[in-house]
């Protein structure tokens, strides 16, 4: 099989995208699993190959896929000329920022849509700078729906047997409720049991978390389980999914966590964050940074193929050469391994 084209966007080049970036091309095992192909800015590049010529990395400024050398110590990018370094700050918003990390991920999105490459993968963004920058989306999930058409998508965020899905994200707690009926959530599931499929896992488990405490206890605390989330399950396994439900989210995500399911169907943002987020995200209070920051955002039901790092731009750690890039390294991983078998 011959290796797939990533296509991985700077992300805001105020934030550490530009240095994960960097520092993922410099590893060679890269270079043996895919053909990464960097979206962005060569003044962002060059600035920090400047800072730190002990990398020994060459730039190759391409105007397509197909030109790209694809080789470790050259980094095959795609120019998009937004930034100059001369006026541009790091570490702080701005509609420049903003704008040329909504410009990076357009680019990823029309290149995959052309099959000029086989998957994208997205740095982070500054939802602020972003919209200041009159670019008006909740996020990439949101970007990506509306670029390519897509009315039915859902997010995913995984670490390692941890994978969840969202029936709602970046809606008030209010809204997320109102968001929790038959057809979304099974929409929901049969998006997690797919994409489960396209990462190699022949008959998926999937585990269906309510929106109430206990599932609320038989109508006691609420009756949308009732109502919405368990005749949804029921018309899912009508449909040959292997799928259970509703079930207590407080033990549900630590079951899946063991190897129980393969997959949560989670009801809103921070149900399925929080947990994604305490396995991944690891603080060292002595050194006051974080130890490790992983985890993978995958958007589902799209097209074409996208998956990100799990964090922000981290503007207070940008240019300070000490940020982790495995999360990136994850997005990469998912990547390639749903474009193998999509």
């Amino acid at each position: 099989m011959s290796k797939k084209i990533i296509g991985i966007t700077m992300g805001d080049p105020a934030g550490i995208g530009p240095e994960i970036s960097i520092k993922a091309f410099n590893k060679p095992e890269l270079y043996e699993r895919c053909q990464p192909l960097l979206v962005g800015d060569a003044s962002v590049l060059t600035y920090y190959l400047k800072k730190h010529p002990e990398l020994n990395l060459a730039v190759n400024l391409i105007q397509n896929p197909k030109d790209g050398k694809y080789e470790y110590g050259t980094i095959d990018l795609i120019d998009l000329g937004v930034v100059d370094m001369a006026d541009f700050e790091i570490g702080q918003v701005s509609t420049t920022g903003g704008d040329a990390a909504f410009q990076y991920v357009k680019k990823v999105i029309e290149l995959a849509l052309a099959k000029e490459i086989d998957a994208t993968v997205t740095n982070p963004l500054n939802k602020e700078a972003m919209n200041a920058a009159g670019h008006h989306y909740a996020g990439h999930t949101e970007i990506y729906a509306d670029l390519t058409g897509t009315d039915k998508y859902t997010m995913m965020l995984a670490d390692g047997n941890l994978r969840v899905v969202h029936v709602s994200t970046h809606v008030s707690l209010r809204e997320a409720c109102d968001r929790a009926t038959k057809e979304r959530v099974l929409d929901v599931i049969r998006i997690a049991d797919k994409a489960c499929k396209n990462l190699g896992i022949k008959n998926p488990r999937v585990a269906v978390a309510g929106l109430n405490p206990h599932c609320g206890e038989n109508g006691l605390f609420g009756r949308e389980e009732i109502e919405q989330i368990n005749p949804a399950v029921k018309a899912a396994k009508d449909e040959g999914i292997n799928v259970e439900g509703s079930l207590p989210a407080d033990t549900l995500f630590s079951k899946a966590n063991g190897g129980m399911y393969d997959i949560v169907v989670a009801m809103y943002h921070d149900q399925g964050h929080i947990p994604l987020k305490l396995l991944g995200f690891v603080y060292d209070q002595e050194k006051g940074s974080w130890q490790a920051v992983q985890g993978v955002n995958i958007t589902l039901g799209l097209p074409i193929i996208r998956a990100s790092v799990d964090h922000g731009t981290a503007f207070d750690q940008a240019g300070n050469w000490m940020t982790s890039e495995l999360s990136l390294e994850n997005a990469i991983d998912y990547a390639i391994r749903l474009s193998e078998n999509s």
